[in-house]
């Protein structure tokens, strides 16, 4: 959904919604640290009745390393639940080339198990023609695995990449990603991968779905699912592509002022502090006959200069704010102009 106003439900999301699509890093935990209330309230969505699969565009750990992570917080977390980049990546390389085909494979151990998984075969030279090559990211590539990638490509095989992530968040800073991996070999190739695995483009919950119908049961539909995430331009995206609703949680990257000034396609269809707002209904965001927005008693009004609040801790307050915030600039409001509030959500 990416419309103006953000929906409402009279009951917990997790009632409202079968299957929850949950990003990891800044939803769940911060590296190895749990975020505040996250696996408390992933417990509570469960007793609900809610099927929960963790999503990542990270292709290098494993499915098993990620659920003992988890665990690890008090989760009851199965391999199966965590679908990475290299899981989703794997299938689909295996729907467009026959089986048993030669594939040659740049990334993790990961990613050339899950290759192996589908009866395909990996290689690592280019010289044998391999019909496909995959390219994910792990820290020791090198300029000549990247080259295999290349010749492969230029020869003709089918390109695929696990994402397109520009960066990657390192404990001394900002470090290039699989996108900035990825351009170098478009760079040298002129060809672009003819697909991706990784948010944003919705493959990832799509493949989540198809994996969850596991022993017999049938598939969630796409509308009974929720994708949740911290940013916009990742887990949000993917999901207004997919057609998939969508939960913002403000414990990760994208903060209120980013949120406010969110163009359509990155909107939330719901906004909540943390993962607490995964197990209680959403009100309603109503426009009031002045103009003025109001969700739960809390108002934003605008005077031709300046959004106010009538309370700037409040989440409340927050998803007023962003109905006002989002008809003002689909009706061509340029917001650089506009004073914003300060919000301080805690």
């Amino acid at each position: 959904m990416s419309a103006t106003v953000l929906k409402a439900t009279g009951q917990a999301l997790s009632q409202a919604y079968r299957l929850a699509l949950l990003d990891l890093d800044g939803v769940v935990y911060y590296g190895k640290q749990p975020v505040d209330h996250a696996a408390s309230s992933i417990r509570e969505a469960e007793r609900l009745g809610m099927t929960i699969e963790y999503t990542t565009n990270n292709s290098s750990r494993m499915q098993a390393t990620v659920a003992q992570q988890l665990r690890g917080f008090g989760l009851d977390v199965e391999p199966w639940q965590v679908i990475t980049s290299s899981v989703v990546a794997a299938r689909m390389v295996a729907r467009h080339v026959p089986q048993g085909s030669k594939v040659l494979v740049l990334g993790a151990e990961h990613l050339r198990q899950e290759v192996e998984r589908q009866g395909l075969k990996v290689t690592d030279r280019a010289e044998g023609r391999p019909v496909a090559a995959i390219q994910g990211w792990y820290p020791d590539m090198s300029w000549q695995q990247m080259a295999q990638v290349a010749f492969a490509v230029e020869a003709g095989a089918q390109y695929f990449v696990t994402n397109r992530d520009l960066t990657i968040p390192r404990e001394l800073g900002v470090a290039p990603g699989c996108g900035s991996m990825i351009q170098a070999v478009v760079n040298a190739t002129g060809v672009e991968p003819l697909a991706s695995a990784g948010k944003p483009e919705s493959a990832m919950y799509d493949e989540a779905r198809m994996l969850a119908a596991h022993d017999g049961e049938d598939m969630v539909p796409c509308e009974a699912a929720l994708a949740i995430g911290d940013r916009l331009d990742t887990d949000i995206e993917a999901g207004n592509r997919g057609g998939y609703d969508s939960l913002l949680v403000l414990t990760g990257v994208t903060d209120p002022d980013i949120l406010l000034r969110a163009v359509p396609g990155l909107r939330p269809t719901y906004v909540s502090a943390d993962l607490r707002g995964l197990n209680v209904p959403q009100p309603a965001v109503e426009r009031m006959p002045d103009g003025d927005w109001r969700c739960g008693g809390m108002t934003a009004t605008f005077d031709g200069s300046r959004v106010q609040v009538s309370d700037s801790g409040s989440i409340d307050a927050l998803r007023a704010a962003c109905a006002l915030c989002w008809t003002l600039m689909d009706t061509g409001t340029d917001l650089s102009g506009v004073e914003l509030p300060q919000f301080r959500i805690a």
